[in-house]
C-alpha cells in the first residue's frame, strides 16, 4: 500500500500517504455537514414557501417585506450572514450555522417557487375555487405539488450549493468536514494534499446528491402521466 501511495504522490503538490491516513479524521466531520444540509434545506423550504406566499399576496404589508427579504438575503454573501448571526446576536456555533444556512437559501427558494407558481395555469385555481375548496386547500393540495415539480431542478441546485456552503461553518468552529480537514492540514503543514481530498469528497457527494432530484423529477413525471391516463 505504501508503495502504491508513494507512486501516485506528486512531490511538493500531493502527498497520497498523508491524504489516505487523514481520511478517517476528515470523514468524521461528514455527519455534521450532512446534518446541516438536511435540517437547513428542510427549514429553508418551509420558510421559502411562506415567503413566496407573502410575495404573491395582494396585500402590500405582506408582499413588500417579502420583496425586501428576498432582495436583501440574495445580495449578501453567506459568510457575512453567518458572521452577523454568530457575532451580532451572540449565538452558539451550531444554532448560528443552522439559522444562517436556513434564511439565506430560503430567499432563493422563495423565488424559484414563485416562478413555478406563476407558471401554473390560472384555470386550475379557478376550477378549484368553483368546487368550493378553501384557499389553503387549493394552495396545499392543488398548486404547491405542481409548483414543487416545476421548481425541482432549481431546488436541486440550491441543495448542492447549500452542501458546499456548509464548509463556511468551520469559520465559527463548527466541527464539520472542512473544520476537521483544516485541523489536519495545520498539524501536517500540508494544506494542498488535504484540501484536494476534501475537494474529491465534496465532488463525489454532490454527484450522489444530484441523482436525487433527477430521480424524483422522473418519478413524478411518470406518476403524472399515469394519473392523467
Amino acid at each position: 500500500m505504501n508503495t502504491l501511495l508513494n507512486n501516485i504522490s506528486i512531490p511538493g503538490f500531493f502527498d497520497a500517504k498523508l491524504a489516505f491516513d487523514s481520511l478517517p479524521t476528515i470523514l468524521s466531520g461528514l455527519p455534521m455537514s450532512l446534518f446541516l444540509l438536511v435540517v437547513c434545506f428542510a427549514l429553508a423550504n418551509v420558510l421559502g414557501i411562506l415567503i413566496m406566499l407573502m410575495r404573491i399576496s395582494s396585500h402590500r404589508f405582506l408582499s413588500w417585506p417579502a420583496r425586501f427579504y428576498i432582495s436583501f438575503l440574495r445580495g449578501i454573501p453567506m459568510l457575512v450572514i453567518l458572521f452577523i448571526t454568530y457575532f451580532g446576536f451572540n449565538m452558539a456555533e451550531l444554532p448560528a450555522a443552522i439559522l444562517s444556512f436556513t434564511i439565506a437559501p430560503a430567499a432563493f427558494i422563495a423565488e424559484y417557487y414563485r416562478s413555478a407558481f406563476l407558471g401554473i395555469d390560472e384555470g386550475q385555481f379557478e376550477a378549484a375555487r368553483s368546487l368550493g375548496l378553501p384557499y389553503h386547500n387549493i394552495i396545499l393540495n392543488v398548486i404547491l405539488p405542481q409548483a414543487f415539480r416545476i421548481a425541482l431542478p432549481s431546488l436541486g441546485n440550491v441543495m448542492l450549493d447549500l452542501f458546499k456552503g456548509t464548509s463556511l461553518a468551520a469559520m465559527i468552529t463548527v466541527s464539520e468536514m472542512f473544520m476537521e480537514a483544516k485541523v489536519v492540514a495545520g498539524a501536517a503543514q500540508d494544506y494542498m494534499s488535504i484540501y484536494i481530498v476534501v475537494a474529491v469528497i465534496c465532488w463525489l457527494i454532490c454527484c450522489l446528491l444530484s441523482f436525487g432530484p433527477s430521480f424524483l423529477e422522473g418519478h413524478l413525471a411518470t406518476w403524472s402521466k399515469e394519473k392523467a391516463g
